[in-house]
């Protein structure tokens, strides 16, 4: 089963990205477009993992000591890529964020996870392989993300799976923040 851990968003946030794909879509050419229901901002990518590894994960989750804060967004950018750009919506630097990021990182590899090792970077995955019709457009100009906030008070393990042709990422376990 293919895991990640992250941050679910709130309704108001998925409405206010899934309008920013939507005019990100009128500027593409072509390109993989997150899907309203899977945004989400990951704190760590596990991978394909065994079904009996789910339990580790869970205690290494629950080991994870932090409080309910403010999430910040703070505009759009994009990674550039020979097959079309990722477009991702980003997150304001928060000490919260990061400490809870690194406080996974850490529980879950004493746990005997083999994680990525590049810098956190958070941000929400908005498309992927975009190709922009004019590449000097700016699709987001009527969609300012700065200053839109929500409240982050649980984590969650997620489960990513094909179903019907349709990528669906979905909850399989939920640590609350307190």
């Amino acid at each position: 089963m293919r895991l990640f851990i992250a941050i679910n968003l709130n309704d108001e946030i998925k409405d206010f990205l899934s309008e920013a794909i939507r005019e990100l879509k009128k500027e593409a050419s072509g390109g993989n477009f997150t899907s309203r229901d899977n945004l989400h901002l990951t704190l760590s990518f596990l991978g394909e993992l065994n079904p009996e590894k789910v339990a580790d994960v869970k205690a290494a989750m629950n080991r994870v000591k932090a409080e309910p804060f403010r999430l910040t967004f703070s505009g759009y950018g994009k990674f550039k890529r020979r097959g079309g750009d990722i477009h991702w919506a980003g997150v304001e630097r928060s000490e919260a964020l990061f400490s809870l990021q690194k406080q996974l990182a850490a529980e879950l590899a004493d746990a005997g996870f083999s994680l990525e090792e590049r810098e956190y970077s958070p941000h929400l995955t908005l498309g992927r392989e975009v190709r922009l019709s004019d590449p000097a457009a700016d699709p987001y100009r009527a969609m300012p993300a700065e200053g839109r906030t929500m409240n982050v008070s649980r984590i969650s393990l997620m489960k990513s799976e094909r179903i019907g042709g349709k990528l669906v990422y979905y909850e399989i376990y939920g640590k609350d923040l307190k």
